[in-house]
């Protein structure tokens, strides 16, 4: 059981004599307990946030009504028989062609952490290919593309089901704009099919001159060989055997063969 007090024996911490001035926690009296015992006051909590209760009562009501309407409407469309469509705003946009590329490769061989529910349905972000502005998680890509045309993503990202219908200037602007571009790539195509064959004429070029230099340079070298044993045999005779020279004929003779029945031509 807790202790208790009589009203006329509430114990009282009071400093010793010749400690009034101590300041610490220790020695602070009863008659401090509006302080902390570090000095500040203890209802100084202006760092914590503050909440506005009226405010977000009156959001809690309004999104309780937000959602009684949903549900009503959902309703009575099951009993219509139709399937329920997000109520338009006023403030969403044409339809229009995307114009990013959906990078389906950025996820592959990466390591993510989902929670651990994330593999059941597809409401909240989990493993795969995730729509932020629905909050849904698809396994595959070819639903994930689907989805991207379905009325659903489209009233989700602020776009309505309806393609805004092109003037007759439009359309001839297009059509102008349309062929210009193929005069372009028709000029680019022919300045592109000049200049690789310049460019191809320039490496047949390189490619004769460095055949025509190695042909030089083993003519040189041929001639050199020639040259080298003209000058040995002019030195030492005909007796001389250059390297190479008779491999031939030692090798017949080490197999016995004199000859093939024709004459040698001197």
């Amino acid at each position: 059981l807790p202790l208790r007090y009589p009203p006329n024996l509430t114990p009282r911490l009071t400093q010793p004599p010749g400690r009034e001035d101590d300041k610490s926690p220790s020695f602070r009296t009863m008659a401090d307990k509006n302080g902390s015992a570090y000095g500040a006051p203890a209802g100084d909590t202006d760092f914590r946030k503050t909440w506005d209760l009226d405010e977000y009562a009156a959001k809690a009501k309004d999104r309780e009504a937000k959602e009684k309407e949903e549900a009503k409407a959902r309703y009575e469309a099951k009993l219509a028989g139709k399937k329920y469509h997000k109520p338009l705003t006023g403030n969403e946009t044409f339809t229009q062609a995307r114009r990013n590329v959906l990078d389906l490769s950025a996820q592959v061989g990466k390591t993510q952490l989902v929670p651990a529910g994330a593999g059941v349905g597809k409401r909240g972000r989990g493993a795969g290919f995730y729509c932020e502005p629905c909050d849904l998680t698809f396994k595959d890509n070819k639903q994930y593309v689907e989805h991207m045309n379905t009325p659903q993503h489209l009233a989700n990202t602020g776009q309505t089901n309806e393609v805004r219908r092109a003037t007759a200037e439009e359309v001839r602007e297009r059509i102008e704009w349309h062929w210009q571009r193929k005069l372009d790539l028709e000029k680019e195509k022919a300045t592109s099919l000049q200049e690789r064959l310049a460019l191809r004429e320039e490496e047949n070029l390189k490619e004769a001159e460095e055949r025509r230099k190695k042909r030089k340079e083993a003519d040189e070298k041929r001639r050199a060989e020639k040259e080298a044993a003209e000058k040995v045999k002019l030195e030492y005779g005909e007796d001389v055997r250059i390297e190479g020279e008779h491999d031939e004929d030692d090798m017949m003779a080490a197999m016995g063969i004199t000859g093939f029945g024709g004459t040698k031509k001197k």
